[in-house]
C-alpha cells in the first residue's frame, strides 16, 4: 500500500511539517506576526506561538492537493464567517501579506515555485518534503 499525503489525518501531517519548518530555519517568523489577526473574521490573533510554521506547513499541502493555486485562492481558503453587529455574516478573505510572505518564503527555501499566472506548485524538493512526512505519519499509526 502506498502512504500518500490524501490517507494520513492532515493535522497529524501539518504538524509534522510544520516542525520540519521550524527546526530547520527554512523559513522565519516575521517580528509582527505575533500581534497580527490573520481574518478580519478573527477578533484576536493566534494564541499559537508557531502559528507561522503551521499555516506555511497548511499552505505546502494546499499546493501539493490543489496546486497551481494563486494567492487570492488561499485568502479564500483561509477566511471566515464575519459578523458585523446586527448584519447577516458573510465571508471575508484571510490576510493577504501573510499567505504571500509564507509563498516568498517557500520559494526562497525552494519548496515553491511560480508558474506563469496560473500561481504557485510545489517543486520537487517540496513533494519529497511533503511525501517523506505522509510516510513518517503513516508507520506511526
Amino acid at each position: 500500500m502506498v502512504d500518500t499525503v490524501k490517507s494520513v489525518a492532515a493535522d497529524k501531517l501539518i504538524d509534522r511539517v510544520a516542525e520540519y519548518l521550524k527546526t530547520s530555519r527554512s523559513i522565519e517568523s516575521p517580528p509582527w506576526s505575533q500581534y497580527v489577526k490573520t481574518s478580519m473574521a478573527r477578533e484576536h490573533p493566534p494564541t499559537n506561538p508557531d502559528w507561522w510554521f503551521v499555516r506555511a506547513a497548511s499552505i505546502i499541502r494546499k499546493l501539493y492537493l490543489l496546486g497551481p493555486i494563486g494567492v487570492s485562492r488561499l485568502r479564500a481558503y483561509y477566511g471566515g464567517r464575519h459578523r458585523p453587529g446586527m448584519r447577516p455574516p458573510r465571508h471575508v478573505k484571510g490576510g493577504g501579506a501573510i499567505v504571500r510572505r509564507i509563498l516568498q518564503q517557500l520559494e526562497k527555501a525552494g519548496l515553491v515555485a511560480t508558474v506563469g499566472k496560473k500561481g504557485r506548485v510545489l517543486t520537487p524538493k517540496g513533494r519529497q518534503l511533503l511525501e517523506q512526512a505522509a510516510k513518517a505519519v503513516a508507520s506511526k499509526r
